[in-house]
């Protein structure tokens, strides 16, 4: 993996993270459910871009690695609770998404402080993911005025709820990684 920053996937990654404000901005200044919708579902799904780039033009990057799962992070913490505070999603289940990403966040960080090894994130992370940053766009799209917000609403609720499951499955996945990321990394350093 390179050093280098200025690569193709990142400059997407940082467009990404930049569109953030862009989106915030839409849903409470312009109070434009619809708009907002479509910009987070494009942020949501061209999420795959970035590493399909990075592959193809072999650009793969430690900064890439790191700075790639926490824009994506930061985008559903964010964006879901701006969703939430907008009233377009049920509390319950918006807060109980950024809850599980605040704790598996923190969970990462503090087993990278103790000298855990990155890993990379498990096919069923990318799908929770996936199935997460489809429905919560699907359903501010089902609050907006858009003529097939019933439509939307009901499909966000079809793809939120099991991504809600895997998103908690996934979270009990880590747990027993990062404990052994991080007894791996004692036990070589006190050799």
């Amino acid at each position: 993996m390179g050093r280098n920053l200025a690569t193709w996937p990142n400059l997407v990654t940082l467009l990404r993270l930049f569109c953030l404000p862009l989106f915030l901005w839409l849903l409470f200044w312009r109070d434009n459910r619809e708009a907002a919708a479509y910009l987070l579902g494009v942020l949501g799904t061209t999420d795959w871009i970035d590493g399909w780039l990075a592959r193809r033009l072999d650009q793969r990057s430690e900064f890439g690695a790191v700075f790639d799962p926490a824009v994506d992070r930061l985008l559903l913490i964010v964006g879901v609770g701006a969703i939430v505070l907008d009233g377009s999603v049920p509390a319950w289940f918006g807060w109980s998404v950024v809850l599980r990403e605040v704790f598996v966040g923190a969970m990462m960080l503090g087993g990278t402080a103790l000298g855990m090894q990155r890993f990379a994130v498990n096919q069923w992370g990318k799908n929770y993911t996936f199935a997460l940053m489809v429905a919560f766009p699907l359903m501010l799209l089902g609050s907006s005025d858009a003529g097939w917000a019933l439509g939307a609403r009901n499909a966000g609720w079809a793809i939120g709820l099991p991504g809600l499951v895997l998103c908690y499955a996934t979270a009990v996945l880590y747990v027993p990684l990062v404990w052994r990321g991080v007894r791996t990394a004692r036990a070589t350093s006190a050799a």
